[in-house]
């Protein structure tokens, strides 16, 4: 069998990036409450909810294109 430690580093490197992410979004969650914005599509009638986040897909996808263009810039 070969050599697993640099599989075993990747490994443990991703669940603490996976581990940061989830914690940065339970954070800005709080902090932005993204998600009940003017905009947003929200009906209830009886026992029936729709909910449509049509302002927060549009901000979100604002600033990912926004950051993707700053690291991705050729």
């Amino acid at each position: 069998m070969g050599d697993f430690s640099f599989l075993a580093k990747m490994l443990i490197g991703m669940g603490v990036f996976i581990a940061f992410m989830g914690l940065m979004l339970l954070g800005l969650g709080k902090l932005l409450s993204l998600g009940r914005l003017p905009g947003d599509i929200y009906i209830q009638r009886g026992n029936f909810t729709f909910y449509f986040p049509l302002v927060t897909s549009l901000i979100l996808s604002l600033i990912l294109t926004l950051v993707l263009n700053l690291f991705f810039r050729r």
